[in-house]
């Protein structure tokens, strides 16, 4: 199948969402930081998601891929943040944009409620995650930084989600980047990012309780670049199976 991906515009947003919502319906962290089941809002999770995507719009990298013959159907998507120098302050615009995003969460949060959300969960996630980019990223270029990737399970195994990949990971190597990505499913997330040139760099414990269905675990990836600049991209070839990688598909609280 010939994929064509493309930068995400308003049009693609619903579609973009439908493999979102898909792809992350049994992920561990969605399990975890919605651990009443039937409290779960889709309407309210795509309202969130939808103020994120208008935002990555205009500020990520946030790419959407589809089959040519077909490009009215969303296949795939993915989720990231450019690489930003730790020396650099945000601009003004970036800036005011973090709190737009933020005030909007709360005005969605008034309206729909938290839809089952755990906040504590979903603060001792977002703590640990903080600790480990603390630690972890230490290049003074930044990183470009995998948000989410995404694949209808109907286009499982056709190279969706590797066109996804490539599109930043070729940038990345050209820029001589590094690239940084966090998921919540090691396996088989982990063993198909090495086919990209991740490696695991730490596995970090999230726990709200004594049981064992109260953990998940974080586990961090890093990607060199290969190349430098100007140099050859030569990042894997083996697609992703429908398989999500990041932080959840819920963006706030």
């Amino acid at each position: 199948m010939a994929i064509q991906v493309t930068r995400m515009t308003e049009a693609d947003i619903d579609g973009a969402i439908d493999t979102i919502q898909q792809a992350f319906a049994n992920d561990p962290y969605n399990n975890w930081v919605y651990p009443d089941r039937s409290k779960v809002s889709l309407t309210r999770n795509r309202v969130s998601l939808t103020l994120r995507c208008r935002w990555g719009i205009q500020h990520g990298l946030f790419h959407v891929a589809r089959d040519p013959t077909n490009p009215s159907k969303i296949l795939g998507c993915a989720m990231w943040l450019p690489p930003h120098p730790p020396s650099v302050p945000d601009s003004w615009s970036l800036y005011l944009s973090y709190w737009y995003l933020w005030l909007n969460q709360i005005r969605m949060n008034l309206w729909y409620g938290r839809g089952g959300l755990s906040t504590q969960r979903y603060w001792i996630w977002k703590a640990r995650q903080a600790e480990a980019q603390k630690d972890l990223w230490v290049s003074e270029k930044g990183y470009y930084f995998c948000n989410i990737v995404t694949v209808l399970p109907e286009a499982q195994g056709k190279g969706v989600g590797r066109a996804l990949m490539e599109e930043v990971l070729g940038a990345a190597d050209r820029e001589g980047v590094s690239c940084y990505l966090e998921s919540s499913r090691k396996v088989p997330n982990v063993a198909i990012y090495e086919k990209f040139g991740f490696r695991l760099v730490r596995e970090m414990e999230c726990r709200d309780g004594e049981g064992e269905e109260d953990a998940i675990t974080l586990y961090c990836m890093l990607r060199e670049p290969r190349g430098g600049q100007g140099g050859e991209t030569t990042t894997g070839t083996k697609s992703i199976a429908g398989e999500t990688v990041g932080t959840t598909p819920e963006i706030g609280q």
